[in-house]
């Protein structure tokens, strides 16, 4: 049996936890970013040719043979682009367990680092998909496009994540310590 009173998980009404992410906050141009109307725009692009290979298949009884590969790369297109959102707001999956049991000055520290660690990360994979696509020349199957495409999409996602992650270690390192 367990003493602690923080293990219990708390007993309440759960409608209120699910009306809460419902509130009426103002929507602000301001608090999104050009990637995020790009992911926007593939991901209804993305649903598009799913309902699309949906409708053809299953009403009409002949499926479309384009829709399975572009939904394909449209989704890891929407996967990568996605990322360089969470870059920029910082909210790749991280492991806070530490960061609450640390001095503040040792999680700022750890988290300059990590940044500085995503950062080199993402330099490097921008720089693999970069050499990746320009030795790439083969087509999609069922779409005469080239598939250096979808790996240039990929290196702009990781040059975004790079430069999102920059400017998140710019704006940490500008903040004075006693704003923690």
């Amino acid at each position: 049996m367990n003493d602690r009173q923080d293990s219990v998980p708390p007993q309440g009404d759960p409608m209120i936890d699910f009306e809460a992410a419902f509130d009426d906050t103002p929507f602000r141009w301001k608090d999104y970013a050009a990637e995020d109307f790009v992911t926007l725009i593939v991901f209804w692009a993305l649903i598009l040719v799913v309902f699309a290979q949906f409708f053809s298949r299953y009403v009409l009884g002949d499926s479309i043979g384009w829709t399975e590969e572009i939904a394909r790369y449209l989704l890891i297109v929407v996967g990568f682009l996605g990322s360089a959102m969470a870059a920029r707001n910082g909210s790749h999956i991280l492991v806070e367990f530490f960061y609450h049991y640390m001095p503040s000055w040792q999680a700022r520290l750890l988290e300059r680092l990590m940044g500085l660690v995503s950062l080199a990360f993402f330099v490097a994979m921008a720089w693999v998909t970069y050499q990746l696509a320009g030795r790439t020349s083969s087509l999609m199957v069922s779409v005469d496009l080239p598939k250096s495409l979808l790996y240039y999409t990929v290196c702009t996602a990781f040059v975004l994540m790079a430069l999102r992650t920059l400017q998140r270690l710019y704006v940490t390192y500008r903040t004075p310590r006693d704003a923690t």
